[in-house]
């Protein structure tokens, strides 16, 4: 089975610039568990997920349908990674405590991704999924950057981003669902970590793609005049400075 791989070519960039999840997020999952013994990190990429998941498990299994993505990952005591689609994970029957999926449900052949995870799962495991949309800038930085999203490289969009932008409401998840709390990842990023960050957008690789040129030194320049928005007059402010910038997490947590 083919996989949609929009990731591969950029596996180094995703590694350095896209940001990491919330340490809260793996505690509270972790609590979920009656087990700790081994967990399988689906769609792993660059192995953000998996080495929070370390600090938890005796053992994951961090999978990817990218040899690159694999590649770029860190290694870290305790995580093993294997090169394999979601629906197809090579893992035992019965092997798992917690499956984690982030960012990446929206990719996947779903019904022969939840046979695979019921398979794998240990009786009462539990399965989370989840992902960020387009983080959340301060004060009409925002504005600047959903007119971007949505206008400049909005048709550039695969279609499973509208999974995304929706937060997985309509995604079919038949588990017994567990209500979670509210997560968000928070950052503190100058502008050029912030334009690092957006070149990893597939929107914004298949536009240069199409169009020939980048779309991104623009919005920096709307950006960069925008930085300080709010500091009195007698503050230095620079582009270089950091900001607090969030994105909030949705997530669909169920119990097998």
């Amino acid at each position: 089975m083919s996989f949609k791989d929009y990731f591969s070519t950029g596996s180094p960039d995703y590694a350095a610039f896209r940001p990491s999840y919330p340490p809260a997020l793996f505690d509270w999952l972790t609590s979920l568990c009656s087990k700790r013994e081994r967990a399988w990190d689906c769609a792993t990429g660059n192995g953000q997920a998996a080495l929070e998941l370390a600090r938890q498990f005796s053992r994951v299994i961090a999978t990817d349908a990218s040899a690159q993505q694999i590649k770029a990952a860190k290694s870290f005591p305790g995580v093993e990674y294997r090169i394999a689609q979601a629906e197809t994970s090579g893992l035992e029957n019965d092997s798992v405590d917690l499956i984690t999926v982030a960012q990446a449900a929206h990719w996947f052949e779903l019904e022969r991704f939840y046979a695979e995870a019921r398979r794998v799962l240990h009786p009462g495991g539990i399965i989370a999924l989840w992902g960020y949309g387009r983080l959340i800038l301060p004060g009409p930085m925002d504005q600047a950057l959903a007119r971007f999203y949505v206008h400049t490289i909005g048709a550039y969009w695969p279609p499973e981003r509208a999974l995304v932008d929706e937060g997985y409401r309509s995604l079919a998840f038949p588990f017994r669902e567990i209500r979670a709390p509210e997560f968000s990842i928070e950052v503190s990023w100058n502008l050029p970590r912030l334009m690092a960050y957006l070149a990893t957008w597939s929107a914004v690789k298949r536009y240069i793609a199409a169009v020939g040129t980048d779309p991104l030194p623009a919005l920096e320049t709307e950006l960069a005049s925008l930085w300080c928005t709010g500091r009195a007059a007698s503050e230095h402010c620079a582009a270089d400075e950091e900001l607090a910038l969030a994105w909030p997490l949705f997530l669909r947590v169920g119990r097998c």
